[in-house]
Protein backbone atom coordinates (compact mmCIF):
# COMPACT_ATOMS: atom_id res chain seq x y z
CA UNK A 1 0.00 0.00 0.00
CA UNK A 2 1.70 3.37 -1.03
CA UNK A 3 1.82 5.74 2.07
CA UNK A 4 4.83 8.25 1.26
CA UNK A 5 4.48 11.90 2.10
CA UNK A 6 6.47 14.73 0.80
CA UNK A 7 6.00 18.37 2.26
CA UNK A 8 7.57 20.79 0.06
CA UNK A 9 7.60 24.41 1.78
CA UNK A 10 9.05 27.33 -0.58
CA UNK A 11 8.66 30.92 -0.70
CA UNK A 12 5.45 32.71 -1.32
CA UNK A 13 6.82 35.82 -3.12
CA UNK A 14 10.36 36.17 -4.63
CA UNK A 15 11.38 39.79 -5.88
CA UNK A 16 14.02 40.53 -8.00
CA UNK A 17 15.32 43.79 -9.28
CA UNK A 18 16.26 47.43 -9.35
CA UNK A 19 15.33 48.84 -6.18
CA UNK A 20 12.69 46.73 -5.02
CA UNK A 21 13.74 47.19 -1.71
CA UNK A 22 11.52 50.31 -1.36
CA UNK A 23 8.65 47.72 -2.05
CA UNK A 24 9.11 45.15 0.94
CA UNK A 25 6.40 47.22 3.15
CA UNK A 26 3.53 46.70 0.33
CA UNK A 27 5.17 43.27 -0.24
CA UNK A 28 4.96 42.73 3.71
CA UNK A 29 1.44 44.07 3.99
CA UNK A 30 0.67 41.56 1.23
CA UNK A 31 1.76 39.05 3.35
CA UNK A 32 -0.89 39.65 5.54
CA UNK A 33 1.97 40.11 8.47
CA UNK A 34 1.41 42.58 10.79
CA UNK A 35 2.46 43.67 14.52
CA UNK A 36 5.83 43.93 15.46
CA UNK A 37 8.60 42.92 13.39
CA UNK A 38 12.38 41.65 14.42
CA UNK A 39 14.69 43.12 12.10
CA UNK A 40 18.01 41.01 12.40
CA UNK A 41 20.77 42.51 10.66
CA UNK A 42 24.73 43.15 11.18
CA UNK A 43 27.01 45.98 11.73
CA UNK A 44 28.00 46.68 8.09
CA UNK A 45 24.46 45.76 6.53
CA UNK A 46 23.07 47.61 9.06
CA UNK A 47 24.72 51.00 6.84
CA UNK A 48 23.76 49.46 3.74
CA UNK A 49 20.33 48.57 3.76
CA UNK A 50 18.84 47.99 7.07
CA UNK A 51 18.22 51.61 8.39
CA UNK A 52 17.03 52.64 5.26
CA UNK A 53 14.29 49.35 5.53
CA UNK A 54 13.63 51.10 9.39
CA UNK A 55 12.58 53.89 7.84
CA UNK A 56 10.30 52.83 5.54
CA UNK A 57 9.17 50.66 8.23
CA UNK A 58 8.48 53.17 11.03
CA UNK A 59 6.58 55.03 8.15
CA UNK A 60 3.84 52.58 7.70
CA UNK A 61 3.67 52.25 11.55
CA UNK A 62 5.12 48.66 11.70
CA UNK A 63 8.04 49.59 14.68
CA UNK A 64 10.46 47.55 13.77
CA UNK A 65 12.89 46.10 16.65
CA UNK A 66 16.19 45.70 15.14
CA UNK A 67 19.35 43.13 16.73
CA UNK A 68 22.70 43.24 15.54
CA UNK A 69 24.36 39.34 15.04
CA UNK A 70 28.17 39.14 14.60
CA UNK A 71 28.26 35.47 13.41
CA UNK A 72 25.57 32.23 12.51
CA UNK A 73 26.33 30.16 16.05
CA UNK A 74 23.88 28.87 18.29
CA UNK A 75 24.77 31.20 20.84
CA UNK A 76 23.16 34.16 18.50
CA UNK A 77 20.64 32.28 17.64
CA UNK A 78 19.81 32.19 21.77
CA UNK A 79 19.97 36.08 21.66
CA UNK A 80 17.60 36.51 18.75
CA UNK A 81 15.61 34.33 20.14
CA UNK A 82 14.83 35.77 23.51
CA UNK A 83 14.43 39.14 22.08
CA UNK A 84 11.79 38.07 19.90
CA UNK A 85 9.90 36.50 23.19
CA UNK A 86 10.65 39.18 25.42
CA UNK A 87 9.08 42.16 22.80
CA UNK A 88 6.66 40.05 21.65
CA UNK A 89 7.71 39.89 17.87
CA UNK A 90 5.23 38.79 15.05
CA UNK A 91 7.61 38.25 12.48
CA UNK A 92 11.08 38.55 11.51
CA UNK A 93 13.25 40.30 8.97
CA UNK A 94 16.79 39.18 7.61
CA UNK A 95 18.75 41.87 6.14
CA UNK A 96 21.80 41.06 5.40
CA UNK A 97 24.55 38.42 4.46
CA UNK A 98 24.30 34.38 5.16
CA UNK A 99 24.82 34.69 8.95
CA UNK A 100 22.78 37.06 9.05
CA UNK A 101 19.57 35.15 7.19
CA UNK A 102 20.36 31.41 8.92
CA UNK A 103 20.53 33.22 12.39
CA UNK A 104 16.75 34.87 11.37
CA UNK A 105 15.49 32.10 9.59
CA UNK A 106 16.69 29.30 12.53
CA UNK A 107 13.97 32.16 14.54
CA UNK A 108 11.20 32.15 12.82
CA UNK A 109 10.97 28.37 12.71
CA UNK A 110 11.50 28.17 16.46
CA UNK A 111 8.99 30.43 16.78
CA UNK A 112 6.62 29.88 14.44
CA UNK A 113 7.02 33.34 13.12
CA UNK A 114 7.11 34.15 9.06
CA UNK A 115 10.67 35.53 8.09
CA UNK A 116 11.41 37.46 5.35
CA UNK A 117 14.92 37.07 3.55
CA UNK A 118 16.64 40.46 2.62
CA UNK A 119 20.09 39.65 1.02
CA UNK A 120 23.00 41.98 0.50
CA UNK A 121 25.50 39.95 -0.85
CA UNK A 122 25.55 37.03 -3.32
CA UNK A 123 28.23 34.77 -2.05
CA UNK A 124 25.81 32.08 -0.57
CA UNK A 125 23.13 30.01 -1.73
CA UNK A 126 20.53 30.08 1.48
CA UNK A 127 18.89 33.02 0.21
CA UNK A 128 15.76 31.31 -0.42
CA UNK A 129 16.57 27.59 1.08
CA UNK A 130 14.87 26.30 3.86
CA UNK A 131 18.23 25.39 5.69
CA UNK A 132 20.36 27.14 8.24
CA UNK A 133 23.95 26.43 8.44
CA UNK A 134 25.10 27.04 12.24
CA UNK A 135 28.69 26.98 13.51
CA UNK A 136 29.18 25.62 17.25
CA UNK A 137 33.15 25.53 18.02
CA UNK A 138 34.15 23.81 15.17
CA UNK A 139 31.33 21.84 14.16
CA UNK A 140 29.18 23.01 11.26
CA UNK A 141 25.55 21.60 11.77
CA UNK A 142 23.13 22.18 8.42
CA UNK A 143 19.61 22.48 10.20
CA UNK A 144 16.61 22.30 8.76
CA UNK A 145 14.12 25.47 8.98
CA UNK A 146 11.52 26.64 6.97
CA UNK A 147 11.81 28.76 3.53
CA UNK A 148 11.43 32.77 3.86
CA UNK A 149 7.46 33.50 3.28
CA UNK A 150 9.44 36.25 0.82
CA UNK A 151 12.70 36.90 -0.89
CA UNK A 152 13.78 40.89 -1.72
CA UNK A 153 16.64 40.51 -3.76
CA UNK A 154 17.63 44.37 -4.45
CA UNK A 155 19.94 44.31 -7.69
CA UNK A 156 21.15 47.69 -6.74
CA UNK A 157 22.06 46.65 -3.61
CA UNK A 158 23.62 43.09 -4.65
CA UNK A 159 25.58 44.81 -7.65
CA UNK A 160 27.37 46.97 -4.88
CA UNK A 161 28.91 44.31 -3.15
CA UNK A 162 32.62 43.28 -3.66
CA UNK A 163 33.47 41.33 -6.74
CA UNK A 164 34.66 38.35 -4.36
CA UNK A 165 30.90 38.10 -3.37
CA UNK A 166 29.89 38.07 -6.76
CA UNK A 167 32.46 35.52 -8.07
CA UNK A 168 32.37 33.46 -4.99
CA UNK A 169 28.02 33.02 -5.48
CA UNK A 170 28.82 32.42 -8.94
CA UNK A 171 31.31 29.57 -7.64
CA UNK A 172 28.62 28.30 -5.25
CA UNK A 173 26.48 27.48 -7.98
CA UNK A 174 28.84 25.98 -10.12
CA UNK A 175 29.34 23.51 -7.47
CA UNK A 176 25.71 22.44 -7.76
CA UNK A 177 27.36 20.00 -10.86
CA UNK A 178 29.88 17.91 -8.26
CA UNK A 179 27.05 17.93 -5.38
CA UNK A 180 24.53 16.07 -8.05
CA UNK A 181 26.88 13.94 -8.79
CA UNK A 182 27.40 12.88 -5.39
CA UNK A 183 23.70 12.82 -4.51
CA UNK A 184 23.83 10.44 -7.74
CA UNK A 185 26.71 7.96 -6.13
CA UNK A 186 24.87 8.29 -2.39
CA UNK A 187 21.45 6.90 -4.25
CA UNK A 188 22.90 3.84 -6.31
CA UNK A 189 25.17 2.86 -3.85
CA UNK A 190 23.32 3.57 -0.28
CA UNK A 191 19.85 3.92 -1.20
CA UNK A 192 19.75 7.67 -0.77
CA UNK A 193 16.38 9.32 -1.71
CA UNK A 194 16.33 11.03 -4.81
CA UNK A 195 14.62 13.41 -6.93
CA UNK A 196 15.30 13.87 -10.17
CA UNK A 197 13.22 16.89 -10.59
CA UNK A 198 15.42 18.80 -7.67
CA UNK A 199 18.59 17.46 -9.22
CA UNK A 200 17.47 19.09 -12.68
CA UNK A 201 17.06 22.04 -11.35
CA UNK A 202 20.28 22.16 -9.75
CA UNK A 203 21.72 21.08 -12.95
CA UNK A 204 20.12 23.78 -15.08
CA UNK A 205 20.63 26.05 -12.28
CA UNK A 206 24.38 25.92 -12.81
CA UNK A 207 24.08 25.73 -16.41
CA UNK A 208 22.51 28.65 -16.26
CA UNK A 209 25.49 30.77 -14.92
CA UNK A 210 28.13 28.74 -16.53
CA UNK A 211 26.64 30.14 -20.16
CA UNK A 212 26.22 33.86 -18.99
CA UNK A 213 29.44 34.06 -18.15
CA UNK A 214 30.10 36.92 -20.24
CA UNK A 215 27.07 39.26 -18.80
CA UNK A 216 28.55 38.89 -15.24
CA UNK A 217 30.11 41.92 -14.21
CA UNK A 218 31.25 43.50 -10.58
CA UNK A 219 28.70 46.74 -10.22
CA UNK A 220 26.40 45.46 -13.44
CA UNK A 221 22.89 44.90 -12.21
CA UNK A 222 21.98 42.22 -14.58
CA UNK A 223 25.29 40.55 -13.23
CA UNK A 224 23.08 40.60 -9.86
CA UNK A 225 20.04 39.25 -11.32
CA UNK A 226 21.41 36.48 -12.80
CA UNK A 227 23.24 35.13 -9.90
CA UNK A 228 20.78 35.89 -7.61
CA UNK A 229 17.64 34.10 -9.69
CA UNK A 230 20.35 31.00 -9.70
CA UNK A 231 21.15 31.39 -5.86
CA UNK A 232 17.45 31.79 -5.43
CA UNK A 233 16.38 28.60 -7.78
CA UNK A 234 19.43 26.86 -5.61
CA UNK A 235 17.62 27.33 -2.08
CA UNK A 236 14.11 26.20 -3.98
CA UNK A 237 15.74 22.54 -5.27
CA UNK A 238 17.01 22.58 -2.01
CA UNK A 239 13.39 22.68 -0.32
CA UNK A 240 11.62 20.25 -3.24
CA UNK A 241 14.34 17.64 -2.30
CA UNK A 242 14.25 17.87 1.68
CA UNK A 243 18.04 17.59 1.69
CA UNK A 244 20.53 20.29 0.85
CA UNK A 245 21.90 17.56 -1.23
CA UNK A 246 21.34 19.49 -4.70
CA UNK A 247 23.82 22.00 -3.55
CA UNK A 248 26.04 20.03 -1.13
CA UNK A 249 28.36 17.34 -1.74
CA UNK A 250 32.04 16.52 -1.22
CA UNK A 251 33.03 20.48 -2.21
CA UNK A 252 31.20 21.54 0.35
CA UNK A 253 32.40 18.91 3.20
CA UNK A 254 35.96 20.36 1.82
CA UNK A 255 35.11 24.07 2.65
CA UNK A 256 33.75 23.14 5.55
CA UNK A 257 37.07 21.21 6.64
CA UNK A 258 39.20 24.16 5.25
CA UNK A 259 37.05 26.89 7.90
CA UNK A 260 38.23 24.58 10.30
CA UNK A 261 42.16 24.48 9.37
CA UNK A 262 43.13 27.57 7.61
CA UNK A 263 44.02 30.74 9.76
CA UNK A 264 42.29 33.18 7.53
CA UNK A 265 39.80 31.18 5.91
CA UNK A 266 38.26 32.17 2.16
CA UNK A 267 34.98 33.25 0.98
CA UNK A 268 33.18 29.59 1.24
CA UNK A 269 31.90 30.05 -2.20
CA UNK A 270 35.32 30.31 -3.84
CA UNK A 271 35.91 27.32 -1.34
CA UNK A 272 33.66 25.01 -2.87
CA UNK A 273 34.13 26.30 -6.03
CA UNK A 274 38.06 24.60 -5.85
CA UNK A 275 36.49 21.76 -4.31
CA UNK A 276 34.48 21.34 -7.05
CA UNK A 277 37.29 20.68 -9.63
CA UNK A 278 38.70 17.97 -7.73
CA UNK A 279 35.31 16.19 -6.56
CA UNK A 280 34.46 16.60 -10.29
CA UNK A 281 37.76 14.88 -11.07
CA UNK A 282 37.57 11.72 -9.31
CA UNK A 283 34.07 11.37 -10.65
CA UNK A 284 35.21 11.09 -14.54
CA UNK A 285 38.89 11.23 -14.66
CA UNK A 286 40.44 13.20 -17.19
CA UNK A 287 36.92 13.40 -19.03
CA UNK A 288 36.51 16.87 -19.26
CA UNK A 289 33.89 18.26 -16.35
CA UNK A 290 36.81 19.37 -14.23
CA UNK A 291 38.24 21.01 -16.48
CA UNK A 292 34.98 22.75 -17.21
CA UNK A 293 33.78 23.25 -13.69
CA UNK A 294 37.94 25.54 -13.62
CA UNK A 295 37.21 27.32 -17.34
CA UNK A 296 34.23 28.22 -15.69
CA UNK A 297 35.77 29.57 -12.51
CA UNK A 298 38.59 31.35 -14.43
CA UNK A 299 36.01 33.18 -16.27
CA UNK A 300 34.89 34.79 -13.60
CA UNK A 301 38.01 35.06 -11.90
CA UNK A 302 37.26 32.93 -9.17
CA UNK A 303 40.30 31.16 -7.56
CA UNK A 304 41.19 27.87 -8.58
CA UNK A 305 44.13 27.20 -6.78
CA UNK A 306 44.95 27.12 -3.07
CA UNK A 307 47.34 29.96 -3.82
CA UNK A 308 44.34 31.97 -5.31
CA UNK A 309 42.48 30.97 -2.07
CA UNK A 310 45.75 32.46 0.02
CA UNK A 311 45.53 28.67 1.66
CA UNK A 312 48.71 27.22 1.85
CA UNK A 313 49.30 23.69 0.10
CA UNK A 314 49.62 21.27 3.29
CA UNK A 315 45.89 22.89 4.77
CA UNK A 316 44.71 22.15 1.42
CA UNK A 317 45.63 18.27 1.27
CA UNK A 318 44.60 17.93 4.99
CA UNK A 319 41.14 18.99 4.42
CA UNK A 320 40.79 17.01 1.46
CA UNK A 321 41.84 13.79 3.33
CA UNK A 322 40.09 14.73 6.23
CA UNK A 323 36.62 16.27 5.27
CA UNK A 324 34.91 12.99 5.18
CA UNK A 325 35.09 13.15 8.67
CA UNK A 326 32.55 16.37 8.57
CA UNK A 327 29.38 14.81 7.86
CA UNK A 328 27.84 11.41 8.00
CA UNK A 329 27.05 11.96 4.03
CA UNK A 330 28.37 9.81 1.73
CA UNK A 331 30.71 11.20 -0.91
CA UNK A 332 32.75 9.90 -3.93
CA UNK A 333 35.23 10.31 -1.10
CA UNK A 334 33.58 7.45 0.54
CA UNK A 335 35.68 6.91 4.08
CA UNK A 336 38.52 9.05 2.94
CA UNK A 337 41.43 8.98 0.69
CA UNK A 338 45.02 9.07 1.77
CA UNK A 339 47.19 11.31 2.13
CA UNK A 340 49.25 10.56 -1.57
CA UNK A 341 45.71 10.41 -3.37
CA UNK A 342 45.02 13.49 -2.26
CA UNK A 343 48.55 15.30 -3.37
CA UNK A 344 48.09 13.41 -6.50
CA UNK A 345 44.58 14.68 -7.16
CA UNK A 346 45.44 18.75 -6.16
CA UNK A 347 48.39 18.19 -8.05
CA UNK A 348 46.78 16.98 -11.09
CA UNK A 349 44.18 19.66 -11.54
CA UNK A 350 46.44 22.33 -10.91
CA UNK A 351 45.01 23.61 -7.16
CA UNK A 352 48.28 22.63 -6.43
CA UNK A 353 51.58 23.44 -7.75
Amino acid sequence: MFNAVNQTRLPREIVVGSDVLSEAVNLINGLSLRGQPLLVTSPIQQKLAAERLVDDLETANHDPITVIVEEASFNAVAEVRDTARTEDIDYLIGVGDRKVLDVAKMVSDSQGKGFVSVPTNLSHDGIASDRSLLIDGEERHSLLTKSPLAVVADTEILADASSDHMSAGYADVISNYTAVMDWRVAHRTWDVPFSKYAAALSEMTAEMVASNVDLLHQGIEQSAWIVAKALISTGVATSIAGTSRPACGAEHLFSFRLDQLAAEPALHGHQVGVGSIMTAYLHDGDRGSWTNIRNALVSIDAPTTAAELGIDDGTVIEALNSCHEIWNRYTILGDGIDEQAAWEIASHTGVIS
